[in-house]
């Protein structure tokens, strides 16, 4: 995917970074489809920082986006089962000063979806620019980590990559093999 992004990229010139926003705000709504092909498509096109700003005013707008279109389509969602879980409780009933922390904290972990964040904060009673602030400010660390590692790994050599395969390919063997002694037993 990210080759072909590259393609797109090039074959577009000056308009690659306008096409780049909107697949990244594409990418925002659908909620589950992971970024860092565009980012890595981003910093290759364009370089370093200009690759990482382009990814971050697009994660930016699409977190806006996104938000804005689940507070107008889906609040009707807010009496289902899973909101009443205590772990999202806190975000859905938390306005201002309490839910910028808890959505900049919550953009600062890079395990917690942002798909997730956006949503029960745009359900909740979380205002738009409270929401931008914290969601913006979240995403500039989070996103330069992503943005660095992915600059690692696209120099890295051969044997690099293929070293981190197989070490990703036995870590994800184990975690299958321990979730499935679980659900055994």
């Amino acid at each position: 995917m990210k080759d072909w992004m590259i393609d797109l990229f090039q074959a577009y010139g000056g308009a690659a970074y306008v096409l780049s926003l909107a697949c990244n705000v594409a990418i925002s709504v659908l909620g589950v489809v992971p970024s860092a092909f565009l980012t890595a498509a981003n910093l290759t096109v364009f370089g370093f920082w200009p690759g990482f700003w382009v990814s971050f005013a697009g994660e930016a707008l699409g977190a806006i986006v996104s938000f804005v279109l689940y507070r107008k389509g889906v609040r009707r969602w807010n009496g289902t089962k899973w909101l009443s879980h205590p772990s999202v409780k806190p975000l859905l009933h938390a306005g201002g000063r309490e839910a910028f922390f808890l959505i900049l904290a919550l953009r600062l972990l890079p395990f917690v979806p942002s798909g997730v964040v956006t949503f029960v904060a745009a359900i909740g009673r979380t205002s738009l620019s409270v929401f931008t602030a914290a969601s913006s400010l979240g995403k500039l660390p989070a996103l330069w980590m992503e943005a660095y590692a992915i600059h690692q790994f696209l120099e890295a050599a051969w044997s690099g990559k293929l070293l981190l395969a197989v070490a990703s390919i036995v870590l994800l063997w184990f975690v299958w093999r321990k979730i499935g002694q679980k659900t055994a037993e």
